[in-house]
């Protein structure tokens, strides 16, 4: 099955970047694309200087204009979307960063809420967010079961994991990875990683220019880099073969060796 990975520098205007997005939707189902994957933040850019309050103002409900421009483009061209948006929040001047899975008939099948913030290296997400309080079931699409994750849950394996011992084949990180030392060389890593240690395909759309660093990846069950975006905006096409996950995961069972009979006896 054919995927679509897109990357994108995103403005600070939300109407501009739907209609952005709606065109990159088009061409993936020209393509015959069965999924398109968006990156993190692809509402809208939001500098340092946006206060919480300005944030919130401008979020969105799952059943918003935003996400349901969205929906009815995936009806129309017949295709999966998985993207992000800012979701509203009941609790004061804070929003969610929430992904969402769309099926070809415009329905959203799954939602996930971002669990780790992004709160390390100079940057305080939980001053404008507030965390997710559980990991999203991997959910069944056209290229395979999808497990989704947010850009800063891949320095987090034990999430991951998880997906994939619940049955992922697919995990799928809409990113914004933030530009600095080493991080570009961190960002491939971990995405191969994932990929590695639990056997299936990693799909990794990122944002580019502002302040991130772009080199959406795309990394097969064994560790091969299928796709690497550079600094390129633009869209990405990538066969996806789940016969390649049984049959890494045959000759390479990390999931059925694992000891969890043992792990929980290490006491800190």
């Amino acid at each position: 099955m054919k995927a679509a990975i897109v990357q994108f520098k995103a403005s600070t205007n939300k109407e501009t970047n739907l209609k952005k997005i709606i065109s990159y939707i088009e061409k993936a189902a020209a393509k015959k694309a069965k999924l398109c994957a968006f990156p993190e933040f692809m509402m809208f850019y939001t500098s340092s200087s946006q206060t919480s309050q300005q944030l919130a103002s401008l979020a969105e409900p799952i059943d918003g204009d935003f996400v349901n421009t969205i929906a009815k483009a995936a009806k129309q061209n017949r295709i999966q979307i998985v993207g992000s948006f800012y979701e509203k929040s009941r609790k004061k001047d804070r929003v969610f960063d929430t992904s969402f899975v769309i099926d070809s008939s415009g329905k959203v099948i799954s939602t996930y809420r971002k669990i780790h913030l992004y709160d390390a290296l100079g940057f305080k997400e939980s001053d404008k967010m507030t965390p997710g309080s559980k990991i999203t079931k991997p959910v069944n699409t056209t290229l395979g079961k999808v497990g989704m994750m947010i850009c800063y849950d891949l320095r987090f394996p034990e999430m991951s994991r998880s997906l994939a011992a619940a049955g992922s084949e697919i995990l799928i990180a809409p990113s914004a990875w933030v530009k600095g030392n080493q991080k570009e060389e961190h960002w491939i890593t971990i995405n191969k990683a994932r990929a590695i240690e639990n056997g299936c395909y990693v799909i990794a759309p990122d944002q580019v220019g502002n302040i991130y660093c772009g080199r959406s990846l795309v990394v097969d069950p064994y560790g091969k880099i299928l796709v690497d975006m550079k600094k390129k905006q633009g869209i990405s096409f990538v066969d996806v073969d789940l016969k390649k996950v049984k049959q890494v995961r045959k000759v390479l069972p990390l999931l059925k060796n694992r000891r969890t009979d043992i792990y929980p006896t290490l006491q800190a």
